[in-house]
């Protein structure tokens, strides 16, 4: 399954699965008890959005930073992390967000 983010302002954001999901997770739209198969980000919300979106990069950055100088320390192989980042990932989406609050319009999936 895709995830196509539309916007009336921008072009699509197309995502798998797996990273649609995470990305949706992040904004607080999508849960394991509430699966978000189709849904709406308003204006009013892609503020808070962006700043989870942003959150969470940092947070990921911070985790493999530390998971690097404990694997020098411990003089282990460097840990393997997944080849694309979630900053990577979520740039696209992040630009969609921020195109959309500027011309307040809503982002969709799934319909």
């Amino acid at each position: 399954m895709l995830y196509k983010f539309k916007s009336k302002v921008t072009g699509e954001v197309i995502m798998l699965q797996a990273n649609g999901q995470r990305m949706l997770e992040i904004i607080g739209k999508h849960t394991a008890a509430e699966p978000s198969v189709k849904g709406i980000l308003l204006p009013e919300h892609m503020a808070q959005a962006l700043q989870a979106l942003k959150d969470a990069v940092e947070t990921e950055e911070a985790q493999h930073k530390e998971a690097m100088a404990q694997a020098q320390a411990e003089k282990l192989p460097a840990p393997r992390f997944e080849p694309i980042s979630l900053r990577q990932r979520s740039l696209p989406f992040m630009a969609m967000i921020r195109q959309c609050l500027q011309e307040d319009a809503a982002i969709t999936w799934g319909v």
